[in-house]
């Protein structure tokens, strides 16, 4: 019977699991997959509502399906997910053993505790307060408190991680500075605190208001810091699924990244920066200054945007410098066109690259530009670009990384592999469609949180252009097959654990051993690798390709703005 300092050395990569820290991992990512079973048919509930031909469900059932799916996808799904991520990116990649798995089990039971907590609050029909609770909307007291006992347990969670650095550190299981993954992996940890602390100073007192001990909470104080935690809790996605991007190309090609100096600074930029793209939600909010609004749109956005790009380049080209080195050198792009297409890991990863640049990079910076975000505010572009970032940038990447981890950390063997390498491709697309469609109505001025595109029955009823109603049929059928897409990775997940063939789980040891640095390609030029001086040249076109796409759709709404008030 293994002990809770027992090792094992997974046959197939050489990765080292500690044994507590293997069944936490497996725990935490369980109970991620069954939030987002939960979250998924929600979304197709709500999606068939939008879709105007099909408008399923009522008013009153549309708002609290609408609380439970932002809640589960959002915070459970993700924060689940992701405290697997932090415990294997500490225990696993450093090689040393969990610190206090005890108080991680706590964590645990926490987070799951909050979890149903707060589900059970909504469907039980008094907390359809939407995500966003704004008072003075009130939900039930279970729905606050379940949020903040999930919030604690995450906290207890990421200030393990932590110590889990810290014994690395002291029991020199690895040497040099941490690896790039694990200080990724770092940075989330670190926004994660902040987040988790935001959401902890607004939940309380809102608990103890609707409990009736505090009077009355302010709903302009009360946006202005839930926001610090509702917009950052993306900032952690980003962060933790940017490793994601960097774990997967060091895995499926042996690459490493063009500078790791620069990546690490850019990471370091998400720290002081990342977090503050909250501002766009309440650009229009009369509680917070013009200078505050000014700097946060301007100064603070173009480093944290740059922190992006910087990520989006360096890793498809350490990927294309792997590949070169391997003899893909033929033009611009064999080396893209000879990737591993089939390969769930990969294409994954790529169309979540790809997707979370294109659209929600993009449509990111302008919603982050104060005078552009009044003409997309509370409509349904808003979703339509939080979909491009949560969905294809954080989901895709942990969906991709969760064939990999099938066999290596639940030693199974995954099934309908003809499926999973067609399932990337069916989530990926479909979303990336609906994110796109629903931009594009949000751009006719479709409103965010309305149930009914045609306001029937309402006084003052308003006729939008056939168009919206053409988008937001899209929206609906493209939200199907993204939903077929998410049900085909819960399918192939859940039976490759329960029913996948049983692979070899390696050899125990009651010590780990040191980390050894993988030999792999190196990211230097050498005589053939690139073209015309350039290590990565296809990269390069891709990113010119990016700034085009950019600069054209940037100005494009700024001509949408100088019709908004037409001048004679």
């Amino acid at each position: 019977m293994a002990n809770q300092e027992t090792f094992r050395t997974c046959p197939r990569t050489g990765l080292q699991f500690h044994t507590s820290a293997e069944n936490l991992m497996k725990a935490n990512a369980v109970a991620a997959v069954v939030f987002l079973l939960i979250g998924g048919i929600l979304a197709l509930l709500i999606a068939l509502t939008r879709w105007p031909a099909v408008h399923l469900l009522p008013a009153d059932t549309f708002y609290l399906v609408l609380t439970a799916h932002g809640l589960d996808m959002l915070v459970f799904w993700i924060i689940f997910f992701e405290i697997a991520v932090l415990y294997f990116c500490s225990s696993t990649l450093l090689r040393c053993r969990l610190a206090t798995p005890n108080m991680a089990w706590l964590a645990f039971a926490l987070m799951l505790i909050g979890g149903i907590t707060t589900n059970v609050a909504i469907f039980q029909g008094n907390s359809s307060v939407m995500m966003t609770s704004y008072v003075p909307m009130q939900g039930s007291p279970a729905f606050y408190l379940g949020l903040i006992l999930f919030a604690v347990g995450a906290l207890i969670g990421c200030f393990i991680f932590f110590g889990t650095l810290v014994v690395a550190k002291a029991e020199k299981t690895y040497t040099g500075s941490i690896p790039l993954v694990t200080f990724g992996a770092m940075t989330a940890a670190i926004i994660a605190v902040f987040t988790i602390a935001s959401g902890a100073i607004i939940l309380i007192p809102t608990f103890l208001w609707v409990v009736g001990y505090i009077k009355a909470i302010d709903p302009l104080m009360y946006r202005v810091i839930w926001w610090a935690f509702g917009h950052s809790s993306q900032q952690i996605n980003v962060a933790a699924h940017i490793s994601v991007w960097y774990a997967i190309a060091a895995i499926v090609f042996g690459a490493k990244p063009m500078s790791e100096r620069v990546s690490r600074t850019a990471f370091l930029l998400y720290i002081f920066f990342l977090q503050l793209a909250s501002a766009h939600h309440i650009l229009v909010d009369p509680g917070v200054s013009s200078e505050w609004k000014i700097f946060n749109t301007s100064y603070a956005m173009y480093l944290a945007v740059l922190a992006s790009m910087v990520h989006g380049l360096t890793i498809p080209g350490a990927i294309e410098v792997a590949q070169r080195e391997k003899g893909f050198n033929k033009g611009l792009f064999e080396w893209i066109r000879k990737a591993p297409w089939g390969n769930p890991v990969f294409s994954g990863m790529f169309i979540s690259l790809v997707g979370f640049g294109f659209l929600g990079g993009i449509s990111g910076v302008m919603m982050g530009t104060e005078q552009l975000n009044l003409i997309i505010h509370n409509t349904i572009y808003v979703p339509g670009h939080f979909h491009a970032t949560v969905v294809i940038g954080t989901t895709l990447a942990f969906m991709s990384l969760t064939y990999f981890l099938i066999p290596v950390l639940f030693k199974r063997e995954i099934m309908f592999s003809g499926l999973a390498k067609w399932q990337p491709y069916l989530f990926g697309i479909g979303m990336s469609v609906f994110s796109l469609v629903m931009m594009g109505a949000g751009t006719l001025g479709v409103p965010r949180r309305h149930w009914d595109i045609s306001f029937a029955g309402t006084a003052l009823p308003y006729e939008f252009p056939g168009s919206a109603y053409l988008l937001m049929s899209l929206v609906g059928i493209s939200a199907v097959a993204a939903v077929i897409g998410g049900g085909a990775y819960i399918l192939i997940t859940v039976c490759s654990i329960l029913f996948g063939r049983k692979l070899e789980g390696g050899a125990l040891s009651n010590k780990p051993t040191p980390v050894v640095t993988p030999v792999t390609a190196s990211v230097g030029g050498h005589g053939s690798v690139g073209i015309a001086g350039f290590a990565a040249p296809g990269t390069f076109v891709f990113a010119m390709v990016f700034l085009v796409a950019f600069v054209l759709y940037y100005f494009i709404n700024w001509k949408y703005l100088s019709q908004v008030w037409g001048m004679s």
